[in-house]
């Protein structure tokens, strides 16, 4: 039950700021663009960032790895997605990630000392 909690949390905070940058600043559509890219990014940074990075490194290397994925998931998809320019898509890739890593970061915290991954630690690196 923890690990659904946790992820409804991801995928509330990971939708909002997609649908502020990617909706309301570029004009992409909500599906498949915004909820799909959500979906996606949130499975893989959740198994890989969460689960995996975030108990052995800690906070700022799962909160870099959060970051670069991002970047990359938005980028990538939204290339093949939407009609707007390689470097249009870029910018609003670097501006959802640089947000959605500020807050994995305190998503990060909460894991570490209520959230599933505490539960399976017991030195928290904050």
């Amino acid at each position: 039950m923890q690990h659904v909690k946790a992820m409804l949390i991801k995928a509330v905070m990971t939708l909002a700021v997609l649908w502020i940058v990617l909706g309301a600043f570029y004009g992409m559509d909500f599906w498949p663009m915004i909820l799909g890219t959500t979906i996606v990014l949130g499975i893989l940074s959740y198994f890989a960032g969460d689960m995996g990075i975030l108990p052995a490194a800690g906070n700022a290397m799962a909160t870099i790895s959060d970051l670069v994925l991002s970047f990359l998931v938005v980028w990538l998809i939204g290339l093949w997605l939407t009609d707007l320019t390689g470097g249009e898509v870029a910018v609003a890739a670097i501006i959802s990630a640089i947000v959605i890593a500020v807050g994995e970061y305190l998503f990060h915290i909460y894991l570490l000392k209520s959230g599933p991954v505490a539960h399976h630690r017991t030195d928290s690196k904050v």
